[in-house]
């Protein structure tokens, strides 16, 4: 009988190597996991935590959301959109260390090519810290690392959006990716990108092993999961 939940992959993705790859595929790629992000609950996930976030925020002054490997930065531009019609004031920046991705991505939002490992950015000094669907790019060490900058330069919130691992998932993007037409390095990278992904569990004990606090960790529709949580000198 095979298990629901596999065993994690490691493997390598196309986009993970972008700026070794013809610029037009890129695009089409980053095109690709937008739409599957706003099809298939990437993007909710992300702005359910978002509002979750604001709720907490002090009023007054415009609030930061840093968004870690933004991609082609459709998820901060769908959070400034959301926060926007609500009144709110919120002003994004993106990572990629890829020069490639950061120039695509800073088509809709303000990006710095920078290490995700190695934030340029002061203690404390962004409002929001995340990352959607970055995480299970690196091994533990690395994975701790980037949590451990997120941790780091939030002031009211990290928060951590990726897939859930299971067979149902990966079989869902490999077989959605026909009749929507993705580009075969995007169906390659989405579902290993599944493989490579976390369980609630160990989303959770990733966290707390590495900043040592009790994250809110949840399931989310469309096979996401999300951990959220205070940084502690700002919890009091």
């Amino acid at each position: 009988m095979i298990a629901v939940t596999p065993r994690p992959r490691r493997g390598r993705e196309f986009l993970d190597d972008a700026d070794q790859m013809d610029a037009l595929v890129v695009r089409r790629s980053l095109g690709d996991v937008a739409r599957a992000n706003a099809l298939f609950g990437g993007t909710r996930a992300v702005i359910a935590e978002v509002r979750r976030a604001l709720r907490r925020a002090p009023t007054g002054r415009p609030l930061t959301l840093l968004d870690v490997g933004t991609g082609r930065g459709d998820i901060p531009a769908a959070a400034t959109a959301w926060s926007h019609r609500r009144g709110v004031h919120l002003e994004t920046i993106g990572i990629e260390r890829s020069e490639l991705l950061a120039r695509i991505a800073g088509e809709r939002t303000m990006v710095m090519s920078a290490d995700a490992l190695q934030l340029p950015l002061g203690d404390r000094s962004v409002d929001i810290a995340m990352c959607s669907q970055v995480l299970h790019h690196f091994d533990r060490a690395g994975a701790m690392a980037v949590l451990r900058e997120l941790h780091r330069v939030a002031r009211l919130r990290v928060i951590v959006s990726d897939l859930h691992r299971s067979w149902f998932a990966a079989a869902g993007i490999w077989l959605a990716s026909f009749p929507l037409f993705f580009h075969p390095v995007s169906r390659h990278d989405g579902v290993l990108s599944v493989l490579r992904g976390f369980t609630r569990r160990e989303l959770d004990e990733l966290v707390r092993s590495t900043v040592g606090q009790q994250a809110e960790v949840r399931y989310r529709l469309g096979f996401r999961v999300t951990a959220s949580w205070t940084p502690s000198s700002y919890a009091s």
